[in-house]
């Protein structure tokens, strides 16, 4: 039979484990804004950047992807290198990205001053290495005879109209090391 200190002692008790399961919901909504505010400041070159080794699918603008090896990734680009068979590597704008498949849940800040698509750039056209440079427009084949701010000049191997093209930074996709045997 309860008594009436039982009863007060198990109202008690009740009472105390209704306020610690409010405590922990409150808890765990605290934790889960924090996490939430925490993601929100991760950029895509972070996520990139924790996964350089892995292989990615990077959709683009013109419906092809680029498939193969994360090798590197700035703030402003990415580099791909394609399948052993195909041994090219390609040269991404990030605002050319418009998504990308094969990243992990993690990220990884830049380690420091990281080198800007223009330098990448005048390597290719400094070791006059042909490429395929994919626009919004079309493909083009040939070597990178100048690189300004906001564009590069290409001298185009073939094709109808002048030899020499002006891309605009803006209408770039894809720079990538053209394969053996596609040279003028």
């Amino acid at each position: 039979m309860d008594t009436w200190d039982s009863r007060w002692s198990k109202l008690a008790a009740d009472l105390d484990a209704l306020a610690a399961a409010q405590e922990a919901a409150e808890s765990d909504a605290t934790v889960a804004d924090l996490t939430r505010a925490e993601h929100a400041t991760i950029a895509l070159a972070d996520r990139l950047r924790a996964a350089i080794g892995a292989e990615v699918m990077v959709d683009l603008p013109d419906g092809e992807p680029v498939r193969g090896l994360l090798v590197e990734a700035t703030a402003t680009w990415l580099l791909v290198r394609a399948a052993a068979r195909e041994s090219a590597e390609h040269l991404i704008p990030l605002p050319a990205v418009d998504g990308v498949a094969g990243l992990g849940p993690g990220a990884a800040p830049a380690g420091g001053r990281e080198p800007a698509l223009t330098q990448q750039l005048r390597a290719l056209q400094r070791d006059r290495r042909a490429v395929l440079v994919r626009t919004r427009a079309r493909l083009h084949r040939g070597r990178i005879a100048r690189v300004g701010a906001d564009h590069l000049d290409l001298d185009v191997f073939d094709g109808p109209g002048p030899r020499a093209r002006v891309v605009p930074f803006a209408a770039l996709l894809c720079v990538s090391l053209a394969p053996a045997g596609l040279e003028p």
